[in-house]
């Protein structure tokens, strides 16, 4: 299976304190790497890093990161890093013929989360986006979180950061199929800038956008200084298996 890693934007709620936050370091690993190293640890055997601002920097840092994890990782930069993150997702999807794991380098996921997508599947030749149900969490942001209003089958009606009907918030990984790039392009060609929203409402419009709901599992946005801390703080305890050699490093220098 491949995987898509979404790490072009700016990161301009945490640059104060991490200037180039794809790796940016929770102890011995960067963001980034435990993206990478959870995929694998769900099977995905490539994974393409959707590349933008400061991607010198951070394509320097994929081959360690490729040789540690033990899977093949590749860059792909996006042409205009400026525009929303669904020109990320078809810039660094292309070509993608099946199946693939679409994660963010900023969200911070347990291996059951994931895990949790691979075995739902994907019907109907759409998307699944895992949702946690608990919308009060401290671990989520209301400010930047993006909301999902579910039906009774599992789909998604809505999806946006705005909307004012919702039932959980959006985890920030999914189970894709190319479909999900034609969805966007369509989205823009109706007139959206082209988030990666846009393009699952557009599935969800068609009935062709499903939930996997994570049941408790651990995830947190690293989006600013607040959530840095806390994922500093319980990264060890929900995902030890990152961290289990003595041995390992990292391939991030301190």
């Amino acid at each position: 299976m491949d995987a898509l890693i979404l790490a072009a934007g700016f990161g301009s709620r945490l640059r104060e304190v991490e200037p180039c936050k794809p790796l940016t370091r929770l102890h011995s690993l960067s963001l980034l790497e435990i993206a990478v190293r959870q995929l694998a640890s769900v099977g995905v055997t490539r994974v393409v890093v959707a590349t933008g601002y400061l991607a010198d920097e951070i394509e320097a840092a994929l081959p360690s990161i490729a040789e540690l994890a033990g899977i093949a990782v590749e860059a792909r930069r996006v042409e205009d890093y400026n525009l929303p993150n669904g020109h990320s997702v078809m810039a660094g999807a292309a070509g993608f013929s099946g199946e693939f794991l679409l994660v963010m380098a900023d969200h911070l996921l347990s291996r059951q989360v994931l895990q949790g997508l691979v075995d739902r599947g994907v019907p109907d030749h759409g998307v699944v986006l895992a949702i946690d149900r608990r919308v009060d969490s401290p671990l989520v942001d209301p400010d930047d979180a993006t909301w999902v209003e579910t039906g009774d089958d599992g789909r998604i009606r809505k999806i946006g950061k705005s909307i004012t009907r919702y039932h959980a918030v959006d985890c920030g990984a999914f189970l894709a199929t190319p479909a999900l790039l034609a969805a966007i392009a369509s989205a823009i060609a109706g007139g959206k800038a082209g988030s990666l929203s846009d393009g699952m409402q557009r599935l969800a419009d068609d009935g062709r956008a499903w939930t996997t709901d994570i049941d408790g599992a651990w995830w947190i946005d690293v989006d600013d200084a607040r959530a840095l801390e806390l994922a500093r703080q319980q990264v060890m305890e929900h995902c030890p298996e990152l961290f289990a050699s003595d041995e390992y490093q990292g391939s991030v220098p301190a």
